[in-house]
């Protein structure tokens, strides 16, 4: 009997989870969120797996296997004209972290999917200020002062929610 494997870490759910082929070619194939987010770190982002591996909170084996799982899926619907469906899987999103433009404080927030605050209902817990600025993988990203984001949902999109 195998393992149960730990969950991979996700920096956020995805904007779309079909993908249509246009045929009706059989089930879609179901992507799972944490083989997405492999694809996303490797391919898209051309990180080196022990990195992909670390941001996820994974052993390389473990990442390799989600990854070579991933492409299986994928490579298998682009030849037999098979939908993808983006679900399920074994993660969990990371929390947001955002430092105050005015005292320079650094928190973590839940992400909105977990039941977080919303990005622009998100006050300084040390000054109060919403002026914020959300950390990842060390580079800063403004966050919207009191607008909506825009997002359809949580954590998709740009802004404080979860997105780029």
């Amino acid at each position: 009997m195998s393992r149960r494997r730990c969950c991979g870490l996700v920096d956020e759910m995805p904007a779309c989870r079909r993908f249509s082929a246009g045929t009706r070619n059989g089930e879609p194939i179901i992507l799972f969120i944490e083989e997405l987010e492999a694809l996303r770190l490797k391919d898209r982002e051309g990180l080196e797996q022990a990195e992909c591996a670390a941001m996820m909170g994974l052993t390389r084996p473990t990442f390799q296997r989600i990854l070579q799982s991933a492409r299986s899926k994928v490579a298998t619907a682009l030849v037999e004209g098979q939908s993808i469906r983006i679900e399920g899987g074994n993660y969990m999103i990371k929390n947001r972290v955002f430092e105050c433009g005015d005292c320079k404080h650094v928190w973590e927030e839940a992400p909105c999917t977990a039941g977080g605050r919303h990005g622009y209902e998100i006050a300084c817990p040390q000054c109060g200020s919403m002026k914020k600025t959300k950390l990842e993988n060390g580079q800063r990203h403004v966050c919207g002062g009191g607008a909506h984001h825009g997002h359809d949902g949580h954590g998709h999109g740009h802004g404080c929610c979860g997105g780029h």
